[in-house]
């Protein structure tokens, strides 16, 4: 372990105690290296890295803070690190799998859980990507969202930051590319279409099947096109 990454860890331990609760300022930089027994360098650069984490905020002219640690601040960066793993096939594969792990128990949380007006935004999408069936752009916006006000029903922002992160807009889109041009837009509306009629009867076992059979096919088609020998999902030359 470096230096750094020692006076990183450090900082750590401080907030893990409560020592430095979420919110609370930091010591100016001359009183955290010596109270860490860090050089005043040592301490700046674990708190520009603890910066770039999300776990502290720099404010000018003002200090350094710990942040909300909220999941959605502290996983941001996930989605970033799965962009860059979208040119790797087995990588892809790995993130469509681990969708299949958690979707759908969060979809069964969601069906105990879900209001009437979370319901209602959800058939919102559902009815959106109906119309836009045609129209790739919109069609992955509202797949985006519909799968977001689901899982938001949940009320577990870890859950929803993670699922996010390995299933975000971008990588729906490319996937529904490849879907619509494959004629294939009709069944994966009508599944949309089985998660929402589910939810609707707060049914949790089958509000999991949906989301289970929803997923899995979506990943047996990825795994079919990717060793097909078409055109790259993921380069330039990927079917638009």
């Amino acid at each position: 372990m470096s230096l750094t990454d020692k006076a990183i860890e450090q900082i750590r331990e401080l907030i893990r105690t409560g020592a430095l609760p979420p919110g609370s300022k930091l010591p100016p930089e001359a009183d955290l290296a010596a109270q860490l027994g860090l050089s005043r360098n040592l301490a700046r650069e674990a708190v520009k890295a603890l910066a770039v984490a999300r776990v502290l905020e720099v404010r000018r002219g003002d200090g350094t803070y710990v942040t909300s640690l909220q999941p959605s601040l502290l996983l941001e960066g996930l989605g970033g690190a799965v962009e860059l793993m979208q040119g790797d096939s087995a990588a892809l594969l790995d993130l469509m799998e681990t969708r299949r792990l958690l979707e759908p128990v969060a979809t069964a949380l969601a069906a105990t859980r879900i209001s009437d007006a979370q319901l209602a935004e959800v058939k919102r999408h559902l009815d959106a990507m109906r119309e836009a069936r045609d129209d790739v752009e919109r069609l992955n916006a509202h797949d985006a969202a519909f799968h977001r006000a689901v899982i938001s029903a949940t009320g577990n922002e870890t859950l929803l930051t993670l699922l996010e992160g390995i299933s975000g807009r971008t990588l729906r889109a490319r996937i529904w590319r490849g879907l619509v041009d494959d004629k294939a837009a009709g069944r994966t509306l009508a599944e949309h279409e089985a998660i929402f009629n589910a939810l609707s009867t707060r049914d949790s076992a089958l509000s999991q099947a949906a989301a289970l059979l929803h997923v899995s096919n979506t990943e047996h088609w990825l795994r079919e096109y990717l060793t097909s020998g078409e055109a790259p999902l993921f380069g330039t030359t990927a079917r638009a």
